[in-house]
């Protein structure tokens, strides 16, 4: 009888606190990190694909981008349930059948805008390790000058196509969050949702998302160290002197 009553006294203060609280955990940690260091690298590649200049900042962040890809597809299968990318390809497979509905009159509006959600992250998952490997491909010319111009194309096809996904993607989330006065971003920024209710994340994992931010910088440090200075940003291709006088004397 006393000890009921100790874990009752006991599990009142924590239940009274869960109650006040303002908000609840729908999102891990390192499905965070992923989300934004894919984003960022993403854009940075797709920024510095033209020219010689910034190709290793091109070719450091496409790797990363496929690594990053690999991480979160692997927390997706692995990680803990909220993370699961499995209820993601259940719903992006029901696209199909939701626009067969539409044409037949059945339009729901509500499932399709989450239908298409799904749909956009599954395109632009599925996009990296293709985009990544036409890169490398290119990149170390593969199969010769015309394979390689081939995988260049290629390459710069599923740059484009992954970035009308990611515009679509974010259309859509903020034609939602209009919609339904929510605002879903901020949720892959601090992990939460407003309001009371349970967590959908009991852990944070901050431990592996540390670990996978310090292993993007420790991945940019090495390439920049082991970079030959030529490839480095900003370095200057100068026509040496000697070449540069002889052209001088050829001139003349």
């Amino acid at each position: 009888m006393n000890a009921s009553k100790a874990i009752a006294a006991g599990a009142q203060p924590e239940s009274a606190a869960a109650s006040k609280r303002a908000y609840r955990r729908v999102v891990d940690a390192p499905t965070r990190a992923l989300h934004w260091l894919m984003a960022l690298c993403f854009i940075g590649a797709y920024l510095t694909g033209d020219g010689e200049r910034w190709r290793l900042v091109h070719v450091t962040l496409g790797y990363t981008l496929v690594g990053l890809g690999a991480a979160r597809l692997a927390w997706g299968l692995w990680g803990p349930t909220p993370a699961r990318l499995k209820p993601l390809w259940r719903r992006a497979a029901g696209l199909r059948e939701w626009v067969r509905a539409a044409v037949r009159g059945h339009v729901n509006w509500r499932l399709g805008q989450n239908l298409l959600l799904a749909g956009s992250i599954a395109a632009l998952l599925a996009l990296m390790l293709p985009l990544g490997l036409s890169g490398y491909a290119s990149y170390n010319e593969w199969g010769g000058d015309r394979l390689a111009d081939a995988l260049e194309g290629l390459h710069e096809l599923l740059a484009n196509l992954m970035l009308a996904a990611l515009l679509a993607h974010l259309v859509l989330v903020g034609v939602v969050s209009l919609q339904r006065r929510r605002n879903l971003v901020a949720p892959m920024v601090t992990g939460r949702l407003p309001g009371a209710g349970p967590d959908l994340v009991r852990q944070p994992h901050r431990a592996v998302a540390g670990a996978v931010l310090a292993s993007v910088l420790a991945f940019w440090g090495w390439q920049w160290h082991t970079a030959p200075d030529a490839a480095l940003p900003g370095a200057h291709t100068a026509q040496p002197a000697y070449d540069a006088a002889h052209d001088d004397d050829d001139e003349d």
